[in-house]
């Protein structure tokens, strides 16, 4: 399945515009991880704990729009957007949303 940010797919005219198409995860950091980066917040350097928390988030997200594109029988995902919101003030939550177009291809010859 092509899945890309832009509104067209060069080579691939859209034939048909199924749906608006979404996947959301919130991810919970623990204890451990928030103490780690709290200390590398406080010595400077990137925090790799909320790192992988981070990018296991958009890639369960993207994966979950990306199933529900292929449930309605999409070829692709196009003009897709990622979100990023913290929940609450210290509870160490993160959603993360994937939305985009589900759309069906006709390849050019």
């Amino acid at each position: 399945m092509i899945v890309t940010t832009t509104p067209t797919v060069e080579g691939y005219p859209v034939t048909q515009y199924l749906r608006v198409v979404c996947g959301e995860t919130v991810a919970g950091v623990n204890f451990l991880k928030d103490m780690a980066a709290g200390f590398r917040n406080f010595v400077g350097g990137r925090s790799q704990s909320y790192e992988e928390e981070l990018i296991q988030a958009r890639e369960t997200a993207l994966a979950e729009m990306v199933q529900r594109a292929q449930e309605l029988g999409a070829e692709g995902i196009v003009g897709v957007d990622l979100d990023y919101e913290t929940l609450g003030t210290d509870n160490g939550m993160l959603m993360v949303t994937a939305s985009g177009t589900a759309v069906r291809f006709s390849p050019v010859a």
